[in-house]
């Protein structure tokens, strides 16, 4: 798939947007001028691929909107070399964009379908992620300790598997709720072992869901 001037100019159109809303972390920002979009979506969908709108891609999942990607992706305060658990690769652009930032990533996806896609386009644009199919809730204690861990759905609550892989000053980026709406809260976890809670507002995510879909 073609990257153009104009995919180009758009994305940075997109980055100004963002900015008048709020997100100021530069690494964010420069990710999302490497990353494009479109090679995300459907052909159908090019021309809006960077409008702050969320598309259907499949299995009745979403790509989230850029802006929500951009914040929880500001939340984790990324170091280039951190190693981080992302539940729900969807249509790897949020994986990409943590790839871009400089993380080791993690990934795991629970639908096949969009596991194979991701997987796909994610190593196309050169990105090396270790990407799972499996079941979010158990996380993936083989790379454990992750120095954050990023939630892509909504999730009821925060599985006790997903603290258990947080090393000790690092924090967890999760949706919290299970209505149509959903609270984005962080976890620290300080380096005396204690669990402080955060909220960020209301935002809207597909479920979270135990065990894989064929």
């Amino acid at each position: 798939m073609e990257d153009s001037y104009r995919h180009k100019g758009m994305r940075r159109k997109l980055i100004e947007e963002l900015e008048k809303r709020g997100i100021t972390d530069k690494n964010v920002l420069e990710a999302f001028d490497k990353v494009p979009r479109h090679f995300f979506l459907d052909l159908a969908f090019i021309n809006q691929a960077y409008s702050n709108t969320a598309f259907q891609i499949g299995a009745g999942q979403t790509i989230s909107h850029p802006y929500t990607v951009a914040f929880q992706s500001e939340l984790l305060k990324v170091k280039r070399g951190d190693r981080i658990l992302e539940i729900g690769t969807g249509s790897g652009f949020q994986t990409a964009i943590l790839c871009a930032m400089g993380a080791r990533l993690v990934s795991i996806e629970r639908q096949r379908e969009l596991f194979l896609k991701a997987k796909r386009i994610i190593h196309d644009l050169g990105y090396t992620p270790k990407l799972f199919y499996g079941d979010g809730y158990k996380g993936q204690p083989s790379y454990a300790p992750y120095d954050s861990v990023i939630v892509t759905c909504g999730a009821p609550f925060l599985p006790d598997a997903l603290k258990e892989q947080v090393k000790p000053g690092g924090r967890i980026v999760i949706p919290i709720g299970e209505g149509e709406q959903q609270v984005m809260t962080v976890f620290e976890y300080s380096n005396d072992k204690e669990w402080t809670k955060t909220e960020y507002g209301d935002f809207s995510f597909v479920p979270m869901l135990e065990k894989t879909a064929k």
